[in-house]
């Protein structure tokens, strides 16, 4: 009877364990922008693919608040012209959805520089990319992510052979593609990568680690940083970090500011009221006092995407940019940062709350708070989660370190370091926000910030190399987000039009590999170029 009761129980076990099992040519990490452009382009190919993403929706951040992108966005330069291939195919599909296709086709063939045609609200982004990875029967494998365990990875020799996720699943390729903000593939695959700033000594670059002085986004009013002003001994106020200035240029664990990219409205039948979060503090934004006590201006939400809603960014000297804040996140485990990630969460939740109601602010600045208060939640956005964004903004995490490392010196004129095997160009200036917030000269200061629109610079065609590993760590792994990078070349090639760029540059060369059957260090430039030229990308600029 127990023989019997085993081999029933077995029979039943090997569908689920079957199931669990799970093969394809390419596994894509990470439901990214730049993930989404990589599963696509490798289905095209006719290959099998699966795209696996932790959250329980894809698109990254451009799904989550980012839909003002980039894109001819600057009076200094026109960068739409280098956005090809499937990025394009994205624009043209969100173009389709509000009924301009004709003026984006016009406007794309004249070159004339429209920033509102290439924007977008969460929910459409969203729904015009989870239309179009069915289109091409793209397997979406959502609340997806790796076990927190050593063996996440397993490897033969130096090709990855399989990965484990939470619950029991696991995934055979070929090839794999890490397309996360925070590289957790390639951490658990063993392969290097890096958290923060680099000195400047380390690659003779002038622009990394910390700032001598910061100019961008700094204090355009003095705030005194102490619990009672004038008294150091009293203590540092919210959101200012303990610790003197440091050594210019040298490195530190610090990385970018990360922030909600809200979606707000003021239309009131859309409009959902500022909450009062759970352990809201108001004492939390006692340097908003202060800056209006001082003359500062705050910001003010303005409509920025399709049917009056707002993309409400961080870039000024005091937001929702929370320096300092996000210190244990690129690194930390899933605990950690959806720790960190609800710290943001409920700072920035109470921060409108206090613009929209407090007694001080309406003392301070009226006529802000009555726009503050005629603004709200998007009601039609993110109804899965209380119509707030379901993720942050990780400007900034791991990046890989490998045998050709993007550095200022393959950006800065005017003799920039040639680049002979680009797969995209990442045209956008060296742009990292501010890492810190402390006490400078008895007042709060803003440490980190580079940002030169008229700078110094020229796009940047983004070497292949930088997407592989050193053929000694992986034989069959690339990454299109976490390309190795010093942190201040990272801030040129951050943007999601070009993670889209650089992913379907990586599932091209992916299939190459496959093809080739050789390791994707060695698949043949000349022939992924022919490719990539083939399929609209564009590889260099005049």
């Amino acid at each position: 009877m127990m023989k019997k009761f085993l081999t029933g129980l077995a029979g039943c076990l090997l569908p689920l364990l079957a199931c669990a099992q799970m093969q394809f040519d390419v596994v894509v990490y990470g439901g990214t922008p730049g993930g989404i452009a990589a599963a696509i382009q490798v289905a095209k190919m006719g290959k099998s693919v699966a795209l696996i993403e932790t959250t329980a929706h894809v698109g990254g951040i451009m799904t989550n608040g980012l839909g003002v992108t980039d894109i001819d966005s600057q009076q200094a330069f026109q960068n739409s012209v280098s956005v090809g291939g499937l990025a394009l195919e994205y624009y043209r599909r969100i173009a389709k959805v509000y009924g301009r296709t004709e003026e984006f086709e016009t406007a794309w063939r004249t070159r004339t520089k429209k920033h509102a045609l290439w924007s977008h609200e969460p929910g459409v982004g969203e729904k015009v990319l989870m239309d179009w990875l069915s289109e091409h029967k793209v397997q979406v494998f959502t609340r997806t992510r790796l076990v927190e365990k050593r063996n996440a990875v397993s490897k033969k020799g130096t090709a990855i052979t399989r990965i484990r996720m939470e619950g029991g699943k696991t995934f055979s390729a070929g090839v794999f593609i890490d397309a996360t903000y925070e590289g957790d593939l390639l951490a658990a695959a063993g392969i290097s990568t890096v958290i923060g700033r680099e000195s400047n000594a380390q690659y003779n670059e002038t622009l990394n680690g910390i700032r001598g002085e910061t100019t961008h986004a700094q204090f355009k009013v003095k705030v005194d940083p102490y619990k009672i002003p004038g008294q150091p001994e009293s203590g540092l106020i919210p959101t200012i970090q303990p610790g003197a200035i440091g050594t210019p240029g040298a490195a530190d664990k610090h990385l970018q500011a990360y922030c909600f990219r809200a979606v707000l409205t003021p239309v009131p039948e859309n409009r959902v009221p500022f909450r009062k979060p759970p352990g809201y503090d108001r004492n939390s934004y006692e340097i908003y006092i202060r800056y209006l006590e001082a003359g500062g201006h705050l910001l003010w939400p303005w409509v920025s995407v399709p049917n009056s809603k707002s993309d409400l960014g961080a870039w000024h000297d005091l937001s929702h940019n929370l320096y300092g804040m996000n210190v244990d996140y690129p690194g930390g485990n899933y605990a950690t940062r959806q720790r960190v990630l609800n710290e943001h969460r409920l700072f920035t939740e109470g921060l409108f709350y206090f613009l929209a109601n407090d007694t001080a602010v309406l003392r301070l600045a009226p006529d802000m708070q009555k726009e503050w208060a005629s603004w709200g939640l998007a009601k039609d956005e993110f109804t899965d989660n209380g119509n707030w964004p379901h993720q942050f903004y990780v400007r900034d995490a791991r990046r890989m370190v490998s045998d050709y490392v993007i550095t200022e010196h393959h950006i800065l004129k005017p003799d920039p370091t040639p680049v002979e095997d680009p797969v995209g160009v990442a045209f956008w200036p060296p742009d990292v926000h501010s890492v810190r917030r402390i006490v400078h000269e008895g007042y709060a200061y803003n440490e980190g910030f580079v940002f030169e629109p008229y700078g110094n610079w020229r796009p940047l065609p983004v070497a292949y190399r930088a997407l592989v590993p050193r053929k000694s760590e992986c034989t069959n792994l690339l990454t299109p987000t976490c390309p190795s990078s010093s942190h201040i070349a990272y801030g040129a090639i951050r943007l999601e039009w070009t993670f889209m760029v650089l992913g379907q540059s990586a599932a091209t060369a992916a299939v190459m590999a496959l093809e080739t059957r050789v390791n994707v260090q060695d698949v043949d430039y000349g022939q992924l170029k022919a490719r990539l030229l083939g399929q609209g990308q564009v590889l260099e600029l005049p």
